[in-house]
Parts: C-alpha cells; sequence; structure tokens
C-alpha cells in the first residue's frame, strides 16, 4: 500500500494533477475537500470539533487502507490549523501497518497562484476563490505548517499541464 501524499498552496493544482494521476495509477483518490466539506456541513472551519474531527478521519482512512492494501492519493494544504504532529502520526499510521507514504510537493509562481484562485471552478468545488481572503489568509500566518517531509519530488505547475505533472509524478512513484 502506498500513500501518494499531494501538498502545496491553495490553488497550485493539487487536486487537477491528483485526478489524474488516479486515472494512471488506479490509486483511490482521497482529496481534502472530502473531509472539509463533510464537517463544515456542522462545524465551523478551524474550531476545535472541525480540527480533532478532520485529523481523527485524515487518520482513520489511512488506517484503514493500509490494513486493506489500497493505495491512496491525498491532497494536502498545509496550513496553521493542522496539528504539528498530524504528518508524523499519517506516517506511523500508514508504515506501522506495512505501507509507504510517498510526499510530492507541487508549487507554482506567485502570480499564477493568484490568477487561478479566482477560477470559477474553485467556488464550485467550495475552494478558497477570493484572492482579497487568499492574500488576508496568507498575510495572517495562515498557511504556515511545519515542513513536510522532503522526497525531493518537487513539480512546479505553472506551465505545467496537469496530465505532464501526473506523468512526471507516476514515474517517480514507480522508481522508488
Amino acid at each position: 500500500m502506498r500513500l501518494i501524499f499531494i501538498h502545496g498552496a491553495p490553488a497550485v493544482g493539487k487536486l487537477t494533477v491528483a485526478r489524474e494521476l488516479a486515472n494512471l495509477t488506479g490509486f483511490r483518490l482521497f482529496h481534502n475537500h472530502l473531509t472539509v466539506d463533510l464537517l463544515t456541513a456542522v462545524f465551523d472551519f478551524g474550531t476545535a470539533s472541525f480540527i480533532a474531527l478532520r485529523e481523527s478521519i485524515w487518520l482513520s482512512v489511512f488506517r484503514e487502507a493500509a490494513r486493506g492494501q489500497i493505495s491512496l492519493i491525498f491532497t494536502f494544504n498545509p496550513e496553521s490549523t493542522v496539528r504539528e504532529g498530524f504528518v508524523r502520526d499519517a506516517v506511523d499510521a500508514v508504515e506501522t501497518l506495512g505501507g509507504r507514504v510517498i510526499f510530492i510537493e507541487l508549487t507554482c509562481s506567485s502570480d499564477e497562484l493568484e490568477r487561478r484562485i479566482e477560477d470559477p471552478s474553485r467556488s464550485s468545488y467550495g475552494k478558497l476563490h477570493s484572492l482579497e481572503q487568499y492574500r488576508e489568509l496568507k498575510s495572517a500566518g495562515a498557511f504556515e505548517h511545519a515542513k513536510l517531509p522532503d522526497s525531493g519530488a518537487v513539480y512546479d505547475t505553472t506551465s505545467r499541464k496537469p496530465e505532464e505533472t501526473a506523468r512526471l509524478i507516476n514515474e517517480y512513484i514507480s522508481s522508488v
């Protein structure tokens, strides 16, 4: 079982690339917004209940997938409401059951990222889609989080098509 842990800033292309990667690999896609959408139906984002349940769901899914030998692609936006020890706990949840976590970082130029933030498709997924709000959150440190493990797999999506990025990631994960 492998957990492909795709992380990066909002609008960097995590979900778009992850969908393409799922098509190439047959891995299941467990993207961040599945849990966020579930929980924000009841709890406000960032409340204590939201944070505790979000992490509990993520870790439970990782454990059960590892037990069932189901490889996953997970999208993650490192941000300040995520407990610092979450990433370590995610790795432990998978590796203690014989699985492997592979970290993939997506990057993008600031100008392109800000252009993508306001793309209408983002609002249809309930994602952050206001450039003003993005800038306010960024300025307030909302996207700060402890550094994630460095696998050396960093892909710039500024001018690369999602299909190409997914192909490169697939080549990488097939070789490690």
